[in-house]
């Protein structure tokens, strides 16, 4: 399978990104298994989580996401198969969040506990943490690469002045520089990363590593009317895809997959991956019947007029 380079970094990974969100949150242990052995198997290598995953679901207090991988990786000896990014700075109770440099120290050691493993090879920041002065988090991130627990970093969530910001005080004071930036962007919702983000990265060579790639699902075509809202524990969140513009990506999805004689899924990633700008979309799987529309993505290249027909449909507002 092709790998890319992130950013400036020497990692090189595959075209998609697993989003570890699922783990302990939508599949247990046993089925994350079986699908991130069929994802390394397929020859994919980069998987993305956080510490927060998935402290949402009720019962759950953080750091499942990070337990499961972990323990995966533990059972299969495979740690130098895999290319393993997470993030920190999302509330984890009890005050523990935010991008102070006292905060990253005991971050950084709690997930390397969870996911049993000596090193991070990207450690991202997942939301700005404003109270903090961007040089404080960049110094502390510095002392983890010298001490080995973390290779490179990257941003995530950020506004474009404060990426900005943080980029120029890396340069000024020669401290570690984010190597990726992880937006939301897919097919349907485009305006904010192209207008906001997408040269900033192209002009600093960040890798992007973009969340929501399937917009939750909906680009999977599987929600085409409220009838199937139903469907899934995310299908609550696809009604304000029901308007004319998400007929219009759908119906585009729909002509280029039967050209292909693939899925609107593997369409829909394939144009994220064509994009110049784009490393490897994260996209989350709960099945491995859903995994084939990754594999499949991963090896369809799209023509120019194929591109431009999904382009047309989903033109900035």
């Amino acid at each position: 399978m092709e790998k890319r380079k992130l950013g400036n970094t020497d990692l090189l990974v595959s075209p998609i990104t697993f989003g570890g969100n699922v783990f302990g949150w939508t599949i247990d242990e046993a089925k994350s298994f079986e699908i991130l052995d069929a994802f390394v198997e397929a020859g994919f290598n980069f998987i993305d989580t956080a510490d927060v995953y998935s402290r949402w679901k009720p019962g759950n207090q953080g750091g499942e996401s990070e337990t499961i991988i972990g323990n995966w990786i533990k059972s299969r000896n495979n740690r130098n198969k895999v290319i393993l990014a997470t993030k920190l700075g999302s509330d984890m109770g009890d005050g523990k969040k935010g991008l102070s440099k006292k905060y990253i120290t005991e971050a950084i050691d709690a997930s390397l506990l969870r996911l049993k493993t000596d090193y991070v090879d990207l450690y991202q920041s997942h939301y700005d943490d404003p109270e903090t002065p961007v040089e404080e988090t960049l110094e502390a991130y510095g002392e983890l690469i010298k001490a080995g627990k973390i290779r490179w970093i990257g941003a995530s969530n950020f506004s474009a002045e404060r990426l900005k910001e943080s980029l120029e005080t890396s340069k000024r004071l020669s401290l570690p520089k984010y190597q990726s930036f992880q937006p939301e962007y897919n097919l349907y919702n485009r305006a904010e990363f192209e207008k906001e983000y997408e040269q900033i990265c192209l002009d600093n060579q960040l890798g992007v590593i973009n969340y929501y790639s399937l917009a939750s699902g909906f680009l999977t075509g599987k929600y085409r009317s409220v009838d199937d809202l139903g469907k899934s524990a995310r299908g609550g969140g696809m009604k304000d895809y029901l308007n004319d513009k998400g007929f219009r990506v759908l119906k585009a999805l729909d002509e280029v997959s039967e050209q292909y004689n693939s899925t609107p899924a593997s369409v829909a990633l394939a144009w994220l991956i064509a994009r110049p700008s784009i490393t490897a979309p994260i996209a989350s799987v709960t099945s491995l019947a859903q995994l084939e529309d990754l594999t499949k993505a991963a090896s369809l290249r799209l023509n120019m007029e194929d591109i431009a027909i999904l382009d047309e449909a989903s033109a900035l507002s």
